[in-house]
């Protein structure tokens, strides 16, 4: 029976480099990320990389949303008469 390995629990060696003033790191296939953008930050001794999902933005979010069918209610209804202000 073929061994079916768990992306979470396995352990690979990765390269690290120089690309210009930056160290970079070469993941393996295995451990590819979705996306083209990743938050990373340092855990200890750690590196935690985590890839960036919805990075479209607010107002691409509020375009896909879907029109509301239903009545607000009327809010002034119920308002007391502001009294005057003398500064």
């Amino acid at each position: 029976m073929p061994v079916v390995e768990d992306s979470s629990t396995l352990t690979r060696r990765a390269a690290l480099f120089r690309n210009g003033r930056n160290q970079a790191l070469r993941i393996p296939k295995v451990f590819e990320l979705p996306g083209n953008e990743v938050m990373i930050y340092r855990d200890g001794g750690r590196l935690i990389i985590e890839p960036v999902l919805n990075s479209t933005g607010l107002l691409a979010l509020l375009d896909g949303l879907q029109p509301l069918d239903e009545d607000f209610p009327n809010v002034d209804e119920c308002v007391q008469p502001l009294d005057s202000v003398h500064l």
